[in-house]
């Protein structure tokens, strides 16, 4: 169903969890970009213009939730936790720090396909939605 590519970031001091998303995510048409670290990240967050950012909450240095936090500053684009942690206040915290979604680890891939889908989707038809709003006269129904 998808014929062009959609960018991944993902975030995670893992690097064999990193190489296995690129493995499993290419032939659903992905394009992931690894960052095995915080600054990393967010290095790439800001220049590598990412569809969809994959985030692990648990890494040395600059955690998931700075990270987070710090793309927000610049960016609206969807992101998604995927952490071990599986603790309600976690993912709590996590979605109220400005997080889209949250998968716990181990995920399938045709569950974190599925998301990822439904994250650039949403994201796709608001970005049309603005476009087609800029300069739209603001409604005089009551």
């Amino acid at each position: 169903m998808k014929n062009m590519s959609t960018r991944v970031l993902v975030i995670d001091d893992d690097k064999v969890l990193t190489d296995l998303l690129k493995l499993a995510l290419d032939p659903e048409h992905f394009e992931v970009i690894a960052a095995n670290s915080g600054a990393e990240g967010l290095k790439a967050a800001s220049t590598q213009s990412p569809d969809v950012i994959i985030l692990d909450l648990l890494m040395p240095g600059i955690d998931g939730w700075q990270i987070g936090k710090a793309i927000r500053e610049f960016s609206q684009v969807p992101l998604l936790v995927l952490s071990a942690f599986d603790k309600p206040g976690m993912v709590a915290r996590a979605l109220d720090g400005g997080a889209d979604d949250f998968l716990i680890k181990p995920v399938s891939m045709d569950v974190l396909v599925a998301h990822l889908n439904t994250l650039t989707r949403r994201a796709r038809v608001t970005s049309e939605n603005n476009g087609l709003n800029n300069g739209a006269k603001p409604s005089t129904r009551a």
